[in-house]
């Protein structure tokens, strides 16, 4: 097993006191030792084992490993409700429940932070609520980590209910047509009540494939304000993390700026947000390599609102961290059941009688066989059964999309520090599209981009 490109000390989850007794073996040697090329050993080895970890109030990363030829990254990081490692796929639980599934169901793929959106929960069940029962892990009975989307990406979404000023966005609430003004300020509240381990700053969010290059503008710089007034209106920086986003549209000279500004104000992580909007894949890579180069190599980097599989890989080698989408749920909902190979719809008549797990080698509670702890031996024909009439099978291929999901970063981040990343992608790829000639030319040419040529005999 390689590990070429193992950060010093990165067996480990927890290492304070490893820190600690290191730095008075160094100490030591250095005062000891005659030998100028040992000296200079022993204080490479230290900066190295201090420098691969940023900590904040909150929040603690820990990079583990990096891959020796793409940018990609694997890493622990600490929240308040636990550890995380990355890279990492986020399911999606927009009204503090993951459709389909119970918290329990959710725990046992291995998921330790889902998201929650702080415009739903504002609306209903209502900050009084959240503060009556005392945020949103005691609502939905979570005990692991929660990130909050600040309510932003409603601009696009719900387009016709809002109306953007500096003042914030103003809403009319789906649920009863009632306004609602969600400021930086209100949206700090709200996931301050929320209690979330991960809050994202209010941004002014502009669809990508907007023409309108002022208006484009207007809200990068605005979300560059909003920014220092969700800072200032934080009440809880001791237990909750507030992450930035970089946005820009697709003008990378935009993004770049707002990359140094964003940065100045030194938020324990980053995303890169405004993205999957319709834009061209190749734009989509640009956008994220551009940012990704600029980022601090210490703090997690999330790019929101990406799930396809191949976009994930391709964003891990890119250098980002973490991700979220509701497509793999969504399709579940369809009949629609996520593999190496591809997405099978398990109501094709090809399935009636087909009496295999969903996918051969899946370790998800569906695939694993009835006689193995916690299998259910869940078949395709059984699944295409109740696909039609039944919410039984969205249920049975939303647990399966997600494991998929947290399963694919898993085996990134495995092939990362084992050094093995770019044979991990080559192989993906392949099961995925077994005609080279098939392959997505934006994935072929953003790899290339970082060392991995997929076309390479």
């Amino acid at each position: 097993m390689c590990f070429g490109q193992l950060l010093p000390g990165s067996a480990a989850v927890l290492r304070t006191g490893r820190e600690i007794k290191l730095l008075a073996v160094t100490a030591t040697y250095l005062r000891y030792s005659s030998c100028a090329r040992q000296r200079m050993w022993a204080t490479r080895r230290m900066a190295s084992d201090l420098n691969r970890t940023f900590t904040s109030p909150a929040l603690t990363f820990e990079l583990v490993a990096r891959c020796s030829k793409t940018r990609a990254r694997a890493s622990i990081l600490t929240l308040p409700h636990g550890t995380v490692n990355l890279p990492i796929f986020m399911p999606v639980a927009t009204q503090a429940s993951l459709k389909g599934l119970t918290p329990e169901q959710l725990e046992s793929t291995g998921c330790r932070l889902c998201l929650n959106n702080t415009y739903h929960l504002g609306l209903k069940p209502g900050q009084e609520v959240l503060d009556a029962v005392g945020g949103a892990h005691k609502l939905q009975g979570w005990n692991h980590n929660i990130l909050t989307d600040s309510g932003g990406f409603q601009m696009v979404s719900l387009l016709e209910l809002a109306n953007i000023t500096e003042e914030g966005v103003r809403f009319l609430s789906p649920h009863d047509g009632s306004p609602m003004l969600l400021t930086p300020e209100h949206s700090m509240s709200l996931q301050n009540s929320i209690g979330s381990d991960i809050m994202m700053q209010l941004d002014d969010v502009l669809v990508t494939t907007s023409p309108d290059k002022a208006r484009m503008r207007e809200a990068m710089e605005r979300s560059v304000r909003w920014l220092d007034r969700c800072i200032a209106a934080h009440k809880h920086p001791d237990r909750q993390n507030l992450f930035c986003i970089i946005q820009g549209g697709l003008d990378l000279d935009m993004r770049r700026e707002c990359c140094r500004e964003m940065l100045a104000r030194d938020t324990p992580g980053i995303a890169i947000g405004g993205l999957s909007g319709g834009e061209a894949k190749d734009d989509f890579c640009r956008v994220v390599a551009a940012c990704t180069e600029l980022l601090p190599d210490l703090k997690p980097r999330y790019v929101m609102g990406i799930g396809y599989p191949e976009d994930l890989v391709v964003s891990v080698a890119l250098g980002a961290d973490m991700f979220d989408c509701v497509w793999p749920t969504r399709t579940a909902r369809f009949g629609n059941a996520i593999t190496k190979h591809g997405v099978l719809n398990m109501k094709r008549e090809m399935y009636a009688t087909d009496f295999g797990p969903i996918e051969d080698g899946c370790g998800c509670p569906c695939c694993r066989p009835i006689e193995e702890e916690g299998g259910m031996g869940i078949t395709r024909a059984f699944v295409h059964h109740n696909a039609a009439k039944e919410t039984v099978a969205a249920h049975l291929l939303t647990l399966h999309n997600v494991w998929y999901q947290l399963n694919l970063m898993r085996q990134a981040r495995e092939a990362i520090i084992e050094d093995r990343f770019p044979a991990f992608v080559q192989e993906f790829f392949k099961n995925l599209y077994p005609d080279r000639n098939s392959y997505p030319s934006w994935a072929v040419a953003a790899l290339r981009g970082v060392g991995i040529d997929l076309l390479e005999t």
